[in-house]
C-alpha cells in the first residue's frame, strides 16, 4: 500500500458511513413530517367540514345510455355552477363520495371519500363523476341494497362532518331485494337525513313512492326532476339545499 493509503481508505469509509447515515436521517425526518402533517391536515379539515355527502346515483335498466350521460353531465355541472362552489367555500368545505348502484351487489365506487372546499378540488370532483365509465345497465332497481351500501360508506368516512347526508336519485320504485324501511332499520341511519332526486315520468310514480318510502330524517326532503334533461337544475337545487343545511329545506315547501 502506498504511503498514507490505509489513512486514506479508512477516511474514505467513514465518509462513506456518513453519508450512509445522513441519507437515512434525512428519510427519517421526511417520513416524519409526513406522519405528523397528516394529522394536522384531517384534523384540520374535520373542524371545518359542514357535510358528509353520498351521492347514490341509479344506473338500473331503465336508465338509458343517454340519460345516464345526462345524469352524469347534470351532477358534474351541478357541481361546477359557481353558487354551488360559492356555497360550499362558505360552508368551509364538504366531503363527498359517489357511486352508482343497480342491483342488489352492483354498486360501483365513483368518487372515494373526498373532501372539497375551494374551486380547484371541486372542479376535479366533478370532472371524476363525468369521466366515469358505467358499470351496470340491465339490471333492476334495488333501492334498499343502495341504502344499505351508503349507510356501511358513511360509517367508512375519514372526517366526522357536522352533518351527514345521502343523495338518493332514481326514475323509478323498489323492484329487487328488501324495501328501504329494511334497510332503515338493520344499517346505522342515527343523525343521518336521506333526501331523494326523482326523475318524473315512469309507472307507478316514483315521486309519491320516494316521499312515503325512501326520504328518511328531520328536514329530508324529494327534489323532482320533470325529465333527464331537467337533472342538472334539481340536483343543482338540492345540492344548495343540503350544503346550506336544514334552516333552508326548512323554508321550502316539499
Amino acid at each position: 500500500m502506498w504511503p498514507g493509503g490505509h489513512e486514506r481508505s479508512t477516511r474514505n469509509r467513514l465518509f462513506t458511513r456518513y453519508k450512509a447515515r445522513l441519507a437515512l436521517r434525512r428519510v427519517f425526518i421526511l417520513f416524519l413530517g409526513l406522519v405528523m402533517c397528516w394529522p394536522i391536515g384531517l384534523a384540520y379539515a374535520e373542524d371545518r367540514c359542514a357535510l358528509s355527502l353520498v351521492l347514490a346515483i341509479d344506473v338500473s335498466s331503465s336508465v338509458s345510455d343517454d340519460e345516464y350521460v345526462l345524469q352524469m353531465q347534470g351532477i358534474a355541472n351541478a357541481l361546477r355552477d359557481p353558487e354551488v362552489i360559492e356555497a360550499i367555500r362558505l360552508s368551509g368545505g364538504i366531503q363527498l363520495f359517489a357511486f352508482e348502484w343497480s342491483g342488489r351487489s352492483q354498486q360501483v365506487d365513483i368518487l372515494p371519500w373526498t373532501y372539497v372546499s375551494n374551486e380547484a378540488q371541486i372542479l376535479a370532483a366533478a370532472d371524476r363523476i363525468f369521466t366515469h365509465p358505467r358499470g351496470y345497465s340491465d339490471l333492476p332497481t334495488a333501492l334498499g341494497f343502495a341504502l344499505g351500501y351508503s349507510a356501511i360508506q358513511l360509517q367508512r368516512a375519514p372526517i366526522a362532518c357536522s352533518r351527514q347526508a345521502v343523495d338518493v336519485s332514481g326514475d323509478g320504485v323498489n323492484n329487487e331485494g328488501y324495501e328501504p324501511f329494511l334497510a332503515y332499520r338493520n344499517f346505522v341511519f342515527d343523525g343521518v337525513q336521506v333526501n331523494g332526486l326523482v326523475i318524473a315520468g315512469a309507472r307507478p310514480d316514483p315521486v309519491p313512492y320516494y316521499k312515503q318510502h325512501v326520504i328518511f330524517g328531520p328536514g329530508a326532503f324529494v327534489e323532482v326532476a320533470a325529465g333527464f334533461d331537467d337533472y342538472e337544475r334539481a340536483m343543482k337545487r338540492k345540492l344548495l339545499r343540503e350544503i346550506n343545511g336544514s334552516a333552508l329545506s326548512s323554508l321550502i315547501d316539499n
